[in-house]
């Protein structure tokens, strides 16, 4: 899919392309190329001069590969952005390439991002001026909405320490608690590495002095803004760490109940074994033949014997 994002008044007014002869009387600031195919590349080369590679937003790409600037002025930005689905959240690779004044973005998928900036750009006036504002206010926007996720993160971790700390913790809702904490550490990871490749991509603008000086206060603060995710990044990976460390407690004190009942069975059970095997022996005259209450005798002698250490351990609170 190819949308292309004209300017006026600083708004950005989108038009989807379906053919070169639609593309060729456009005078974009925003290029939007979503999984493009071979025919929109083609169009892309004919009307802007611009070949766009084939492994533009491939996963494996050497470090030196991610931020640099070709001879002949196109600059290359690649930048993941996170779709911070509950159930499958993940970051998406996202290339730009700044030529003639112009930002063309090429992505595998529709991002959350990229949709934002475009309910903005149509409803606040004077947001964009030029290409390099589309870049920024696209940083801006993962910024935010990696905050938004954040928050989203801190309120399912509350319902977890609800059920963690509030209610009598058994396997089925440790289990879930576990699942949820696991999903909440992935997206927070997730989150903090994003943050950390949105940092890089605005240094490496700053260092490239590519921005006026407006443009760079604005970077200035959209870094600060991204340096204040990272305490929130930290604080929740300790809440995830206690969260776990609880569950797991939790977990070992049910267990230990359950070995307990095996331990106080078998100390119990001690005695009784003792008495039978003693009057089970091979004597030349049987104890309790020789009695009228032999065997009676004998097994109300094991029953006591059961009973004295339940007594015992109860008395102790063992067996609560």
């Amino acid at each position: 899919m190819l949308n292309v994002f004209t300017l006026a008044s600083g708004r950005l007014f989108q038009e989807e392309i379906d053919s070169a002869a639609a593309l060729a009387v456009v005078h974009p600031v925003w290029v939007d190329l979503e999984a493009p195919s071979d025919n929109e590349k083609a169009w892309i080369h004919q009307r802007f001069g611009l070949v766009i590679p084939s492994d533009v937003v491939a996963e494996d790409l050497e470090e030196s590969a991610r931020f640099y600037e070709e001879d002949n002025g196109e600059l290359h930005i690649r930048s993941d952005f996170l779709i911070g689905d509950e159930d499958d959240p993940r970051n998406v690779r996202v290339a730009f390439i700044l030529y003639r004044d112009i930002l063309f973005s090429v992505h595998a998928e529709d991002l959350p991002v990229f949709r934002l900036l475009r309910m903005r750009a149509r409803r606040i006036p004077a947001l964009i001026d030029d290409a390099k504002d589309v870049l920024l206010r696209l940083y801006d926007a993962a910024a935010e909405y990696s905050a938004d996720t954040l928050e989203g993160i801190y309120d399912r971790l509350e319902r977890v320490s609800a059920g963690v700390l509030k209610e009598t913790m058994n396997d089925a809702t440790a289990a879930e608690a576990l699942a949820a904490i696991a999903k909440a550490e992935d997206l927070n990871g997730r989150i903090r590495r994003n943050v950390m490749d949105t940092r890089r991509a605005l240094s490496f603008m700053m260092r490239g002095r590519m921005l006026a000086a407006k443009q760079f206060e604005e970077t200035r603060q959209i870094l600060r803004d991204i340096d204040s995710l990272d305490s929130h990044t930290a604080f929740l990976f300790d809440k995830i760490n206690f969260l776990m460390d609880a569950i797991v407690g939790f977990i070992n004190i049910n267990q230990n109940k359950i070995i307990k009942i095996f331990s106080v069975a078998s100390v119990a059970l001690l005695p009784p074994t003792l008495i039978a095997s003693i009057y089970g022996m091979n004597f030349k005259t049987m104890p309790e033949l020789d009695q009228p209450w032999g065997y009676p005798f004998a097994l109300a002698l094991m029953a006591a014997s059961v009973a004295a250490p339940f007594l015992y351990f109860r008395r102790k609170g063992w067996l609560r």
